[in-house]
């Protein structure tokens, strides 16, 4: 595989990894989260999201960088410095607030879907910051 090759791959897998949760995160504004299984659901999707896309942007940073794009290379660094911070705040804010709705808080469900909305809100920057990133690919051509 060329150099380019490997650019271009490294690049479109963390692309396919952001638009999954991106496509499949606003499920879940279609159900109640007072549904335990529901909120299971969630946090999971959540929770191994942004560990797949630590280990994604991870991979990907080291392969731009091999590639010789080191402005994309530090780009997916930052995602992947990005996705391991909000995975252990999200995952600890959506515990915290799913103990609150067990014990019987009646605002933690309104809590969980500001949650949920900041989640969707917040993913939607590295996304936009990595697609604005495509025209320092040099791959895609003039």
């Amino acid at each position: 595989m060329t150099m380019d090759g490997l650019a271009l791959a490294a690049f479109i897998i963390l692309l396919c990894v952001m638009f999954y949760f991106q496509m499949t995160s606003p499920t879940f504004l279609l159900v109640s989260l007072e549904i335990p299984t529901v909120t299971t659901l969630l946090r999971g999707q959540f929770n191994y999201y942004f560990l797949t896309l630590s280990i994604a942007a991870a991979i990907g940073a080291l392969a731009l960088f091999v590639a010789g794009r080191p402005l994309i290379a530090l780009e997916a660094a930052m995602i992947a410095a990005f996705a391991m911070f909000a995975r252990r705040w999200f995952v600890r804010h959506m515990d915290a607030e799913l103990h609150a709705r067990d014990s019987g808080d009646t605002g933690a469900v309104r809590r969980l879907r500001r949650l949920h909305w900041a989640g969707m809100a917040i993913h939607a920057i590295p996304l936009a910051a990595l697609l604005c990133s495509t025209r320092y690919l040099e791959i895609l051509g003039p």
